[in-house]
């Protein structure tokens, strides 16, 4: 019985934990329209645990729950997908070879910023 308080308690700590830096970062994003919401969100969240204003521990279970079951979170994407199979089909080669030559100049060039600073920094 303890145990089932235990993670009962500490799922609602983070689902409040959660939502109060979302609603947060929606408050930011109101005022200040530089970055999307969810990523001032992600900031604050950060922060917060940072900071110690939310105790990391009590998050820790739901978090390595949520992480465990991202694989939901893709499936609408792969409906997109088979939604637009058509596109697919006929940019299908266009479209990995633009995602295999801008991964490859990104590399690339954070690789070259890295040598250049790494050597100045010895």
């Amino acid at each position: 019985m303890i145990a089932f308080k235990k993670k009962t308690f500490n799922a609602l700590y983070s689902i409040f934990a959660i939502f109060s830096c979302v609603a947060l970062g929606k408050l930011c994003a109101y005022f200040v329209p530089v970055l999307p919401s969810s990523l001032y969100g992600l900031i604050i969240f950060t922060l917060t645990l940072h900071f110690r204003l939310f105790n990391a521990a009590h998050i820790k279970s739901t978090v390595i729950w949520c992480l465990k079951h991202m694989g939901v979170c893709f499936v609408p994407a792969g409906v997109g997908i088979i939604n637009h199979f058509e596109l697919i089909k006929q940019f299908g080669l266009t479209i990995i070879a633009i995602t295999f030559a801008t991964t490859f100049i990104l590399l690339t060039i954070v690789g070259l910023h890295y040598q250049r600073y790494a050597v100045d920094e010895e």
